[in-house]
């Protein structure tokens, strides 16, 4: 059953109040690539750039 109007508003309403939102810009012909990769170990490419974030963070940490 699709979602109702109210419905849409309500979780929209949320993700505005709990998350932010980025842009990433790749060079043409690297999404596909990133998007299949997300796709196939993670499930999604927002949970894949999350992951690869956070990695990174932590890498540096360890690093600097």
């Amino acid at each position: 059953m699709p979602a109702t109007k109210a419905q849409i508003k309500a979780h929209n309403k949320y993700k505005k109040n709990h998350y932010d939102r980025l842009e990433m810009q790749v060079p043409k012909g690297e999404k596909e690539s990133i998007t299949s990769h997300a796709k196939e170990y993670d499930g999604s490419l927002n949970k894949f750039l999350n992951r690869a974030v956070k990695e990174t963070m932590e890498r540096d940490k360890n690093n600097g």
